[in-house]
């Protein structure tokens, strides 16, 4: 038996039995969005409520003297935006704010998640620019976790944002901006 083989035997005789997990079913509810933009804000973020009507002119003030950036595919005319080029990392970080849609927001937690959709394009693009404004429509906010993951697939790439990037890991300080955008922006559409 070689070194191998008996790394191998140990790891199979260290394992022990999966737990038998039993799904308890959680019922339903609507979601209230008024708690989800209650705990967005918890989180140091900027929510904004607006029409379809409405949506460009708002977006039009947030890119005032910026340089934004949206997904290729994006339903909203930005003056001045661009749409993403496949640039590269150097070139997304002279972007001052990104502008996308996302898959799901959960009422629990205030969290907004992405799964790299058309509409919110490539992970990069969400996380190198330091101002992310992301677009949620009323019908994509579910009360629960839960209900958030039988919304999602699981094999696309999910990035939960719950705030602005942030740790408070030395010495209990928030620093913001660590792992992704230092200010975060959220419109809800609500028609």
């Amino acid at each position: 038996m070689d070194s191998k083989e008996l790394i191998l035997r140990r790891i199979r005789s260290a394992a022990v039995t999966p737990a038998l997990h039993k799904r308890v079913p959680v019922e339903k509810r609507p979601a209230s969005l008024e708690a989800f933009v209650e705990r967005v804000e918890d989180y140091r973020a900027t929510v904004y409520r607006t029409t379809r009507n409405d949506i460009e002119s708002l977006l039009a003030t947030l890119c005032e003297n910026k340089q934004c950036l949206t997904p290729e595919q994006f339903d909203f005319f930005i003056f001045p935006a661009q749409s993403d080029k496949d640039y590269s990392h150097a070139d997304l970080a002279l972007f001052d704010t990104t502008i996308t849609m996302c898959a799901v927001g959960i009422e629990e937690s205030g969290t907004i998640v992405l799964d790299s959709g058309p509409d919110q394009g490539r992970r990069a693009i969400t996380l190198i620019p330091d101002h992310h404004i992301c677009i949620i429509r009323a019908d994509q906010i579910v009360a629960t976790l839960e209900e958030a993951l039988q919304r999602l697939d699981p094999t696309r790439p999910l990035t939960f944002i719950s705030g602005p990037s942030a740790t408070s890991d030395i010495e209990l300080v928030r620093v913001e901006g660590v792992h992704g955008p230092r200010k975060l922006e959220v419109i809800l559409l609500e028609d």
